[in-house]
């Protein structure tokens, strides 16, 4: 399963910014927009986890080096275009010299420049083939565990947790944000509701739970077991199989090495 990329365009000219937006949706992003404000950026940044920004070099409160010197420290660093209506030399070496930056000069035609966003994002990803051949071999894995955990395959739960699972997989930071990502993700690829994910998830567990051999769940969940905590909530079941998959898993631990965030804290 591929993930949407997210692009973070920062501009104040609806104009452009409806029709980048537009066309970037009919090629398959998710598409967040800013007005051309320093903090606005930052926040987005820091709350919608984009794969690459665009924005420009001049703007209110914080201007782009400043924006690109905020996130060097943060867990997550998206990629970066960053646009001018002037050529300023200075400016520009400190810019091009960022990882992951690269320079447009304005005025631009949207389709120059969602080419440009789209060539970016491609650099760094593997072949199609190897993709489908990893996506499989992490269904199998996380199959086998619900197996052996106790998960019945029989109802509706048992596929949104598989889906859930490998989704965190993929992005362990979707797991902070349950509720208007993770659930929403699962039940559009089942055509449901998030609610009735989050309530056939709940099920699922409580099924395992009552069920489930209790060696194998506790080697899972021990401290949960042990300080009588009752059955893990969806989050932390989620959270909790996807980080082990990670840390003993080869392919779990090819998926930290691509740079995708650790585990979460829940």
């Amino acid at each position: 399963m591929k993930t949407r990329k997210k692009i973070l365009l920062s501009d104040d000219a609806t104009d452009f910014r409806a029709g980048c937006q537009e066309r970037l949706r009919e090629r398959g992003f998710d598409v967040i927009l800013r007005k051309r404000d320093g903090f606005e950026v930052l926040s987005a940044i820091q709350t919608e986890f984009p794969d690459l920004v665009v924005m420009d070099a001049q703007m209110r409160h914080i201007d782009a080096i400043g924006v690109l010197n905020s996130v060097k420290s943060a867990n997550h660093s998206p990629k970066f275009i960053i646009t001018s209506s002037f050529s300023n030399a200075f400016t520009e070496k400190i810019l091009t010299e960022t990882p992951g930056c690269v320079c447009v000069l304005r005025p631009v035609e949207i389709s120059v420049l969602v080419d440009r966003i789209e060539a970016i994002l491609q650099e760094d990803e593997p072949p199609a083939s190897l993709l489908e051949e990893q996506e499989q071999q992490l269904e199998i894995i996380v199959t086998d565990i619900l197996h052996q955990i106790g998960v019945p395959a029989h109802i509706k739960g048992y596929h949104y947790l598989r889906r859930a699972i490998i989704l965190t997989l993929h992005d362990m930071k979707i797991i902070n944000s349950v509720t208007k990502q993770l659930y929403p993700a699962v039940a559009e690829a089942f055509e449901t509701t998030p609610s009735r994910v989050e309530r056939a998830i709940r099920h699922a567990i409580e099924v395992a739970w009552d069920r489930g051999d209790v060696e194998v769940l506790n080697s899972y969940f021990g401290y949960t077991i042990q300080n009588s905590r009752g059955k893990p909530t969806n989050s932390e079941f989620i959270a909790m199989i996807a980080d082990r998959i990670r840390l003993k898993h080869p392919l779990g631990q090819k998926l930290n090495d691509n740079g995708t965030s650790g585990p979460s804290h829940y």
